[in-house]
C-alpha cells in the first residue's frame, strides 16, 4: 500500500489500564492525506472515535512521514520501521549504489519484523539488504478509503488484519517441564 503518510502527534486524555486513571498521552498516528489541512482533519475525525464525547484532543505537530509502504500483519500488535537498502549497478562508475527506503511493518517482535519485512520484499526483482529494523513509536495507522464498493473490502480486509489480537500461547510451562523430566527419566 502505497501513499503520502502523514506523522501527527496528538494530545489527549487516555485510560491507562494499570494505574485506572486517565494520563495525558501524546501518542504520533499515522493518516494517510494529500495535504496538511487533510491530515490535521482526518486525525481529529479518527481519534474522535476513541474518546468520550467531552474530551478533545490538541494536534501538536504533523509532519510528512518517510515511510514507501505501510503493511499490516495478522495476529500482530507493534509497528517497526524496517530501512531496506536497494542494490544497483551502476554502469557508468562501476560501482555499486544503494538507495534506502523505508517500510512500516506490523509485527510482535523484531525478528517477526524482519520475517515481515522479507514477506514484503519478495517479489522485489533487484537485491536489497535489511540493515535496521526498529520498534517505531507509530500507535495506530488510518488509511484513506473513498467509501466506493471495492475500498471498502479493501478497509475492512485492512482493519481486520490491523486489528487482529496475538494469538496467546497457553502453554501450561510447569506441566510441559514435568513431561520434559519425566521422559529423560525414564531412558
Amino acid at each position: 500500500m502505497s501513499a503520502t503518510w502523514y506523522e501527527c502527534k496528538v494530545k489527549y486524555r487516555k485510560f491507562d489500564e494499570a494505574s485506572a486513571t486517565h494520563k495525558i498521552k501524546t501518542e504520533p498516528f499515522l493518516v494517510d492525506a494529500i495535504s496538511y489541512t487533510e491530515a490535521e482533519s482526518r486525525i481529529t475525525q479518527e481519534m474522535a472515535a476513541y474518546l468520550p464525547d467531552n474530551e478533545e484532543i490538541k494536534i501538536i505537530n504533523i509532519k510528512v512521514a518517510n515511510f514507501a509502504e505501510i503493511h499490516p500483519f495478522e495476529n500482530t500488535d507493534r509497528w517497526f520501521k524496517s530501512r531496506v537498502s536497494l542494490i544497483a549497478f551502476d554502469e557508468e562508475s562501476g560501482k555499486e549504489r544503494k538507495t534506502n527506503m523505508y517500510l512500516l511493518v506490523q509485527a510482535n517482535d523484531v525478528q517477526e519484523a524482519y520475517v515481515n519485512t522479507v514477506s514484503t520484499m519478495q517479489d522485489t526483482m533487484g537485491e536489497y539488504t535489511i540493515p535496521a529494523i526498529s520498534e517505531s513509536p507509530i500507535m495506530d495507522v488510518f488509511p484513506y478509503f473513498t467509501g466506493e464498493e471495492e475500498d471498502m473490502e479493501r478497509l475492512k480486509s485492512f482493519v481486520a488484519i490491523k486489528d487482529s489480537v496475538p494469538a496467546q500461547n497457553n502453554k501450561d510451562e510447569k506441566a510441559a517441564m514435568q513431561d520434559s523430566l519425566s521422559t529423560g527419566e525414564e531412558e
